[in-house]
């Protein structure tokens, strides 16, 4: 099953064109995309009792919003592919190296990326939603526990980033529209091998990124069992999973984008996000 934020509207997406939850369950489910994380098993198995006699309307892309548009937390992992831990300076870490990615950078899959700053960089990323409340998991439960998976980019203004004596992931990565993600949530059961998924990054038609998540360092459920014992995961929150090497940081010389640009990210089976890189009216601090 796939579902889609349309114009702010829970929707199934099915080949025909999309189902709008509200309307079709009766009001049993609200039309707000975020309350349908906290009654993932209850949406889930009404979801899977509909018939063909639902009505079905045309989807719009350009109306697409964020899958899970209010995550109360989004984590990161950085440097989660050994290629591009050495493409950025980095040893291969022993353990997954976190951050956060502030709520408010999160957005649709497809609009406007404003630009604030020299070196804003893109790392295309899976990125998995929570859709069961989660503490102290194991590594063989934790898939249980995910509503499914979508499309994101972990956009970074690479000075701001590294600024100070410590580096400012978190302040660097979370600009505004730094975390577009989408185009909609694909549920696990429509993969072959949830854990072996091609994804790539082309900008301006030039591809710089491509990779499979096999070759995370730490797995999926790898993340969500070290993440959940130490915070408690909430239905609707956002685990961007690491990207592969091609970052514009590790070339040489470095490449970063401009307004102008156009970024877009594919993740096999879920599909594509595309960002458009304009002027942003705030320059980085």
């Amino acid at each position: 099953m796939r579902i889609a934020n349309v114009d702010g509207r829970l929707t199934i997406v099915t080949e025909a064109g999309g189902i709008d939850v509200e309307r079709a369950s009766g009001g049993r489910f609200l039309a707000d995309p975020a309350a349908v994380y906290p009654c993932w098993a209850e949406f889930r198995a009404w979801a899977g009792s509909l018939d063909d006699t639902v009505d079905v309307t045309p989807i719009d892309e350009a109306t697409l919003g964020a899958p899970s548009p209010r995550p109360a937390q989004v984590f990161a992992i950085g440097l989660n592919y050994g290629a591009h831990a050495l493409e950025a300076g980095y040893e291969i870490p022993e353990v997954p190296v976190t951050f956060t990615k502030f709520p408010t950078c999160i957005t649709g899959p497809h609009g406007d990326l404003p630009i604030p700053g020299d070196t804003v960089d893109w790392e295309v990323e899976l990125v998995a939603v929570v859709g069961t409340r989660a503490t102290r998991v194991s590594v063989d439960d934790a898939w249980r526990h995910i509503a499914g998976l979508t499309v994101g980019q972990d956009y970074s203004e690479r000075r701001v980033q590294t600024l100070g004596q410590t580096p400012q992931f978190s302040l660097g990565k979370s600009f505004p529209g730094f975390g577009p993600t989408g185009p909609w949530l694909v549920t696990l059961d429509e993969f072959d091998n949830v854990d072996d998924l091609a994804l790539e990054c082309m900008v301006n038609g030039e591809l710089m990124q491509s990779g499979r998540t096999r070759d995370m360092i730490v797995s999926v459920p790898g993340i969500v069992s070290r993440l959940s014992a130490v915070c408690t995961l909430l239905p609707g929150d956002l685990i961007f999973t690491g990207t592969p090497d091609g970052v514009g940081s590790g070339r040489t010389p470095p490449v970063y984008l401009r307004p102008g640009d156009e970024v877009v990210s594919t993740i096999e089976r879920i599909g594509a996000i595309r960002q458009r890189c304009v002027d942003s009216v705030h320059a980085a601090i």
